[in-house]
């Protein structure tokens, strides 16, 4: 069989014909040539040898591996998060018979489980059969709203089970019956609550990257709309003690911002009014408007339709506030184009988009002087700044 390849003088490489990589005579499309030859079989055997393309290769083959096996590894997450063991390993390190006891497991399935967490990171080692937290797993009970993010992902899950048929559209998915507001229907009390709770939790790490990111000096009443339990508006209110807060969400969420407005003493700067965007006028009075995690929701004929009442509702000069997860555009990046925008799509209504798509949107409503700072953390959220003229 003829070699793969050769090294000639003055370090040029050379291939030979073999059939596994025999390319056509005719002219190939651009960058074809190249994939042809990532493909052929012999490139590959000879680039996992050749010294300055062996670690190239092993890395790329285990990032193709990581593809392969990250449904595995995100099922495996789940079930930790799910039998709270992250939480009952804050106390120390336990013995597998113990945990495998709690859980209701067969020791072997739970061993099997805790050595997987250990090979993802989440989870250590220790002596005498136990296992304790990585850096990684305490930082997993720390962050607000986390856990409760990956138990909800079983939703999501399904929705995905068949995915040539979920981005064909022939999948009425789950999770669209979990957001009913967005397709302006009522919400269940008990659907509502389980919503505001978990927007809660993890709306803390998205106040927090955009106070980051926004400078809210100026402002004398933020107005947050879809606000829900007041977790945004209470983290800038802790921020800017002279700013004025007024949360406008729908009647069956609104309401439990009033608790959390009394328990940080804000209750004097702050109001809430019940009502939708979509059906109702916005209140006035603010010089400033946020849509925290709202547009990605909607269609672009709804949000093109909300940031109208909002450049109708602010002054001259106000200012128009947005953070929420958002996509590469031209390039895409996994947070935005492999995560959220699949979580979107399956919503069935709601699109991620670009930051240059959303200062399009506002810039069509009338908004100028749109900045969009760096973001801190791509996996939580990017900002963008727009004013009135």
């Amino acid at each position: 069989m003829a070699r793969c390849a050769s090294l000639k003088d003055r370090g040029r490489v050379t291939f030979s014909t073999d059939t596994s990589m025999a390319v056509s005579k005719t002219k190939p499309a651009r960058g074809s040539w190249f994939n042809s030859l990532m493909a052929a079989r012999g490139f590959q055997k000879w680039a996992a040898k050749f010294p300055l393309t062996r670690r190239i290769v092993r890395r790329e083959g285990e990032a193709m591996f990581d593809l392969l096996a990250g449904f595995c590894h995100s099922q495996v997450l789940s079930a930790l998060v799910q039998l709270e063991i992250p939480q009952k390993l804050m106390q120390g390190p336990m013995a597998a018979e113990t945990l495998a006891a709690d859980a209701q497991m067969p020791l072997e399935r739970m061993q099997i489980l805790l050595r997987a967490g250990v090979a993802l990171g989440v989870l250590k080692s220790k002596r005498g059969g136990r296992f304790g937290l990585s850096r990684t797993g305490a930082a997993l009970v720390g962050v607000p709203g986390l856990s409760q993010m990956i138990a909800h992902h079983d939703v999501l899950y399904r929705d995905l089970s068949d995915p040539v048929a979920f981005f064909r559209g022939e999948v009425q998915t789950e999770l669209a019956g979990f957001w009913p507001y967005v397709f302006g229907g009522n919400m269940d009390a008990d659907v509502a609550a389980t919503y505001s709770d978990l927007m809660a939790q993890s709306q803390i790490l998205v106040a927090d990257d955009t106070l980051a990111a926004i400078d809210f000096t100026g402002i004398n009443t933020l107005m947050d709309i879809g606000g829900g339990s007041g977790a945004f508006l209470t983290a800038v209110g802790g921020a800017y003690s002279d700013l004025g807060l007024m949360l406008f969400d729908l009647p069956e969420v609104a309401p439990s911002a009033a608790q959390r407005f009394d328990a940080a003493e804000m209750t004097a700067r702050a109001s809430i009014t019940g009502g939708s965007f979509r059906d109702d006028s916005l209140p006035e009075g603010a010089d400033a408007i946020s849509l925290i995690r709202v547009l990605y929701d909607h269609s672009d004929e709804t949000v093109t339709a909300l940031l109208a009442k909002i450049y109708a509702a602010l002054p001259s000069g106000g200012r128009l506030i947005v953070s929420e997860p958002m996509t590469g555009g031209a390039r895409p990046t996994r947070a935005g184009d492999a995560y959220f925008a699949l979580y979107t799509l399956a919503m069935r209504t709601g699109r991620t988009r670009s930051a240059d798509e959303i200062a399009a949107l506002c810039r069509a409503a009338g908004f100028e002087n749109i900045k969009t700072p760096a973001p801190r953390r791509v996996f939580v959220t990017s900002c963008l700044e727009a004013r009135k003229p």
